[in-house]
């Protein structure tokens, strides 16, 4: 393999390995947290993958998407929802979320609510992103690297 190796294009994966990509993305971001995940070969409980503090107290159940998005399958069942926008991550608990949005945009009154028991936006509008900012995530700038 020639070094150095050639960036790869997201755009080109498929969506297995974009699933992957981003759990790869979003499990270094959470390291800066002092979690640590654990890829779930088929959901368990909902979640893609489990993150775990080194507290060893937390553990989170987390669903991993590309947008932000409210599903009836999820309901009580204390899932994080884990998404992206450009270079943030955010990663919000699904339930108590889920009903601050329905307040203010009243989904789950929607026609997609009641026959696809979802509802998703491809495009998190700005007073949204706003409410997530507490469960945005950022790496941290001063993480050493690895070995020093």
């Amino acid at each position: 393999m020639p070094y150095p190796m050639p960036h790869h294009p997201y755009k080109v994966l498929n969506a297995r390995q974009k699933e992957s990509f981003n759990f790869q993305k979003v499990s270094a971001v959470l390291a800066d947290y002092g979690f640590t995940t654990i890829l779930l070969n088929d959901d368990w409980g909902g979640a893609d993958f489990i993150a775990q503090h080194v507290d060893g107290k937390l553990f989170m159940k987390v669903q991993l998407k590309s947008r932000l998005g409210f599903y009836q399958r999820y309901e009580g069942r204390k899932i994080h929802i884990c998404f992206p926008v450009k270079d943030n991550w955010y990663m919000y608990p699904h339930d108590e979320f889920s009903n601050v949005v329905d307040k203010l945009l009243h989904f789950k009154k929607t026609r997609n609510w009641n026959m696809k028991k979802e509802y998703n936006r491809p495009r998190a509008p700005q007073a949204i992103l706003k409410l997530l900012e507490k469960w945005r995530l950022q790496p941290l700038a001063d993480t050493p690297p690895v070995g020093v």
